[in-house]
């Protein structure tokens, strides 16, 4: 069995302004792999869509989408069509994984096709009021609109634009295909563990020369991504509260080549996550997808 991340969940996720009680929550997808979709990323979809699946059956139909992705729900079932992977907004929030999903992955011998079953269980709650909601982009080689991209290759610079409409607290991190989070923001030289962010403000993160006045130039990390695959998945998280949080507890990471951000394991990231979330009605976290590309 391959490890996989145990609590992917590619949704915009936010907390309501009144906590809902904690459900237990099942999902089960079955996914088709195309040919041009790599057995790991097959088993992230499936779980993905799982996670999807649990939430519109227990909480009800999407009340937006991002990608072409279209849930309907009649008497307590729902029917999900997906038609690619994008982030998806239903009226639910998974909280945290259970146990060990089960990946089941097997060939149908009519078709030649490769199929990966996933079934999951976890905790969740409803969304039941309309968040403060934040935005942010993520940007590639350069700091204006336009660079907004999720595909990257080889030596590119990744910044974040990031404003929101209250005063607040902001964490960043990026999930790589070892199950490895690494903090993005705050900076490494930060001795709160936060990073406060004021209401209405235009923020470009990860760069020194759009550092002043809410940051030193001199504390802000700058970061250039690699891959030595030929291509794979991360996930860059974005953590935001009105209500002040503290960083997740992690080390610094070093490489042969490069000074790395401090990280933790996924695992103990997801904790970390998951015990803020119960306890922080306030918390919203969305989550992107970008590609690194070795070519």
């Amino acid at each position: 069995m391959y490890r996989i991340i145990s609590a992917i969940c590619l949704l915009s996720l936010a907390l309501p302004l009144e906590a809902q009680p904690l459900k237990r929550v099942q999902g089960e997808y079955i996914y088709v792999v195309p040919g041009n979709v790599s057995l790991d990323e097959a088993k992230r979809i499936a779980l993905y869509r799982a996670q999807v699946k649990a939430l519109a059956d227990e909480f009800g139909t999407l009340v937006s989408d991002y990608a072409s992705t279209v849930v309907s729900n009649k008497d307590g079932k729902s029917s999900i069509d997906f038609t690619s992977l994008g982030n998806s907004i239903v009226k639910g929030e998974w909280i945290e994984t259970t146990g060990t999903p089960e990946i089941e992955i097997y060939y149908d011998n009519e078709s030649g096709s490769q199929i990966v079953r996933c079934r999951i269980t976890g905790k969740a709650r409803e969304i039941s009021s309309a968040p403060t909601l934040f935005k942010a982009k993520i940007l590639r080689n350069g700091t204006d609109a336009k660079s907004e991209s999720t595909d990257f290759r080889n030596n590119d610079d990744i910044y974040m634009s990031f404003t929101s409409p209250s005063d607040g607290y902001i964490a960043v991190y990026l999930i790589d295909s070892h199950n490895t989070a690494y903090c993005l923001l705050p900076y490494r030289a930060s001795k709160d563990g936060y990073a406060k962010i004021e209401a209405n403000t235009d923020y470009i993160l990860f760069s020194k020369d759009e550092a002043l006045p809410y940051f030193d130039p001199a504390d802000v990390d700058e970061y250039t991504l690699f891959t030595d695959k030929e291509n794979e998945t991360n996930y860059i998280y974005i953590i935001y509260s009105r209500q002040q949080f503290i960083k997740a507890a992690d080390e610094q990471g070093n490489s042969e080549y490069r000074l790395l951000p401090r990280e933790l394991g996924f695992d103990d990231f997801q904790n970390w996550l998951a015990k803020n979330r119960i306890h922080d009605k306030y918390m919203q976290v969305e989550i992107k997808p970008i590609r690194i590309m070795k070519q």
